[in-house]
């Protein structure tokens, strides 16, 4: 077997954003007269989807919305995401994503993006850090139903590269994925995925236990040694569950 694609996140893995979007669901709420997120309802919304987060916050508060009512709620808040980037001049884009890109096209890997964020969101950010040629499947939060910790993202990511690359015959085995929080992570094991997990979010010895590499930073990443285990050069690292 050997390695064929590198799926990344975004929120927390290619962009330091995650501050921003927990003010800016917390200024929704309070909007919407409804007290803003507990600690603990702010570590469960890390990693997942938006429509996901906020249906969770709004049930907590025994707020019943429709569909619609909802989507304006999500608009609201990609909106907002929007004019907060455009603030700043310059995006706060992790150190070494860059460097992984280059080492992923150097290896022939196919290189996709697997996240709950909004596809306009997304495709703000890459276009904007010129990185949106680079990734030949995107799949968004409006590309799904579901949310991380649920494998439906990455599963949806495998078959997009097959309608593309058809020759490509790509197995969910044969990817690993980028992630920096337990839901991101979940998602790729029950997807059948090898993970690393990036300390960014969460300490890096939290992420040890369940990912089958860890590293502080992107730039440690060393892909030849992943190909490596891939490939039956290296042992597989151990893993436990989060």
């Amino acid at each position: 077997m050997s390695l064929k694609a590198v799926l990344f996140d975004f929120n927390g893995v290619i962009i330091n954003d995650e501050r921003i979007h927990l003010q800016l669901i917390d200024e929704i709420l309070v909007n919407e007269n409804l007290q803003p997120q507990k600690p603990q309802e702010r570590q469960t919304c890390l990693g997942r989807s938006d429509r996901a987060c906020f249906q969770e916050l709004l049930a907590n508060r025994g707020r019943v919305v429709t569909e619609e009512y909802l989507n304006q709620l999500l608009h609201r808040k990609a909106e907002a995401y929007v004019l907060e980037l455009e603030k700043l001049e310059k995006l706060p884009i992790y150190s070494g994503v860059e460097d992984l890109i280059y080492q992923v096209r150097s290896q022939n890997l196919y290189l996709g993006l697997v996240s709950g964020a909004l596809r306009k969101e997304i495709e703000l950010v890459l276009n904007r850090a010129k990185l949106a040629d680079y990734f030949t499947v995107i799949v968004a939060g409006d590309d799904i139903t579901t949310s991380k910790p649920q494998p439906d993202g990455y599963l949806l990511a495998v078959e997009r590269f097959n309608q593309k690359y058809p020759e490509l015959n790509l197995q969910p085995q044969e990817c690993i994925a980028i992630e920096d929080t337990p839901a991101g992570i979940q998602a790729t094991k029950l997807a059948n995925m090898k993970v690393v997990g990036v300390a960014n979010t969460y300490p890096f010895h939290m992420l040890q236990r369940c990912c089958n590499w860890t590293v502080d930073y992107l730039t440690d990443l060393e892909l030849e040694r992943v190909q490596n285990v891939f490939s039956g050069k290296e042992p597989q690292p151990r893993v436990s569950e989060c």
